[in-house]
């Protein structure tokens, strides 16, 4: 995004810092000019009209009101901007071979998700939630992410095995009484083993909002 709007100026936030530090690095190691900052999203540090585009990329699909957030990322785009969104729909995920493991995986997830106030077929509600912040010129569009070849189906395989293991999504739902550290651990397992064969398929579908007005 940065390299697409040069010499024009790029802003990235977060809230923890272990993640700016992490993308400023990668940032410096692309030779790209983009400040990183810590941000809250439902009250953004920026004056009114501080921005051409606002993007948030697989972040609504987390927050308890993502209307309130698309409200405040309106506030801060200039007249003529634009506010774009991209976001998941588990429930439309796809993939071979089955394994009904992962089956459970995706309704673990989405019961996390749900118990923490979040929407995880959030692609599906983002026309709706523009349209409720206020937008009155709503473009909608889909897209995937194909996971097929060797390489990336290791490291989507991967991914969610140490989600399951290590992240605060497996202590979620151990907290919240959704799944055990044992059940877990073979969720964790049947994503290594997922990946490993030749056949393995995984596609993952986007919901796209451009917002304007």
């Amino acid at each position: 995004l940065a390299r697409r709007v040069a010499p024009g100026r790029t802003v990235g936030i977060d809230r923890p810092d272990d993640v700016l530090a992490q993308a400023a690095g990668y940032a410096a190691e692309q030779h790209v000019d983009v400040t990183f900052e810590t941000g809250d999203v439902y009250a953004l540090a920026y004056d009114d009209a501080s921005f051409d585009v606002v993007h948030a990329h697989q972040v609504l699909q987390h927050l308890s009101d993502p209307v309130a957030a698309l409200i405040e990322m309106r506030r801060v785009t200039r007249e003529g901007g634009v506010v774009a969104a991209r976001d998941s729909d588990y429930s439309c995920f796809s993939w071979a071979p089955l394994d009904p493991r992962l089956e459970r995986w995706q309704d673990i997830y989405r019961q996390v998700a749900r118990r923490n106030g979040a929407e995880p077929d959030a692609g599906r509600f983002l026309k709706k939630w523009a349209l409720d912040a206020g937008f009155t010129d709503v473009r909608c569009t889909s897209s995937t992410w194909t996971y097929a070849d060797p390489a990336s189906c290791a490291w989507w395989g991967d991914l969610w095995a140490d989600r399951c293991e290590l992240t605060t999504f497996g202590e979620q739902a151990v907290e919240y009484r959704i799944a055990t550290r044992a059940e877990l651990s073979d969720i964790a397992a049947a994503w290594r083993q997922w990946a490993a064969q030749p056949d393995a398929f995984f596609a993952v579908l986007h919901g796209e909002v451009l917002a304007r007005g």
